[in-house]
């Protein structure tokens, strides 16, 4: 069954680089627990030796399939409905399938004496975006359907700074899902911890002090630019479904520590010391190392150096 799944996904990928169809991921993420049901189906009738339980499971899974293609190949789509940071609208009955724009925003304090800032970011259909730097500590604009955003900031006794930007609640998204563009001051050193079922995260973070970057995801697409502003950076990256990209600079050493199961793997300038450790060939010399590890199942797993 996992053998009709790639040969899915393949076609999909090779009909949309020769422009024969547009196909919108961000369209079916949401459905990525029909892959848990697939897998149930799959375990369910594995213990029968029967035709008739093989045709079946081949049969709910080319339908659902059929499904996904068809769902793909719709454009997200939606209106909008502005809403300022008083929660007024600007027009009193939205429409069901539109989307409101929300700001949020916490200050930057000088005289802060927190040691580190974490950013904890979850989000279910949910595409997140580093838009650039901002005088405040943290700004967002979420343009959303069903239930909003909250973002709440707090300081703990040993000086940790943590901020929480989530969803308030499971939500009904339409086709296009959330969409939220943030904002981050340069100077504090960060910490991110993005928990999402599905979705999109794109950070280019190369003017940021990054400490460490943590990703929980289904079915989800990443994209992080890293920089060489501190001396040790760790990555973890946890998926079940996803395509993952990660740029690191090349001033920097790095290790990948890559559990990935039936995953793709593209390590570029990277040297393979044993089955799932890869090295650049400056890691031990460099001043500034970068420690990624890939624990996924069926994804797309990328670092380049730039």
């Amino acid at each position: 069954m996992w053998g009709i799944v790639l040969l899915f996904i393949g076609a999909v990928l090779l009909l949309e680089n020769f422009g024969i169809i547009d196909f919108y991921w961000r369209s079916v993420w949401r459905f990525w627990p029909i892959f848990l049901i697939i897998a149930g189906i799959n375990i369910l009738f594995s213990k029968s030796k029967s035709q008739l339980a093989g045709v079946v499971s081949i049969a709910v899974l080319v339908i659902t399939l059929g499904v996904l293609f068809f769902k793909g190949q719709r454009a997200p789509g939606g209106g909008r409905v502005i809403e300022d940071v008083t929660g007024h609208h600007d027009t009193p009955n939205p429409a069901p399938d539109t989307l409101n724009e929300q700001h949020l925003a916490l200050p930057y304090e000088a005289d802060s004496i927190a040691k580190r800032t974490i950013l904890n970011i979850s989000g279910g259909g949910t595409s997140f975006e580093l838009k650039g730097a901002t005088d405040s500590l943290i700004s967002a604009i979420v343009n959303q359907q069903g239930e909003k955003f909250s973002l709440v900031n707090s300081l703990s006794k040993d000086s940790i700074t943590t901020l929480s930007l989530k969803m308030g609640g499971k939500g009904k998204w339409n086709a296009g899902g959330n969409d939220v563009g943030i904002w981050l001051n340069t100077r504090p050193t960060w910490e991110f911890q993005v928990n999402m079922g599905a979705g999109e995260v794109k950070f280019d973070l190369k003017d940021y002090k990054v400490r460490e970057f943590n990703f929980d995801g289904g079915a989800a697409a990443l994209e992080v630019k890293l920089g060489s502003l501190l001396p040790i950076a760790d990555v973890n990256v946890k998926t079940g479904i996803a395509e993952v990209k990660i740029n690191i600079p090349t001033e920097s050493g790095c290790r990948i520590r890559a559990k990935t199961g039936l995953s793709s793997k593209e390590f570029t300038g990277f040297t393979k010391l044993s089955d799932n450790i890869y090295e650049t060939p400056n890691y031990k010399e460099s001043k500034n190392k970068i420690f990624i590890n890939f624990d996924g199942g069926l994804s797309s797993f990328e670092v380049n150096r730039y």
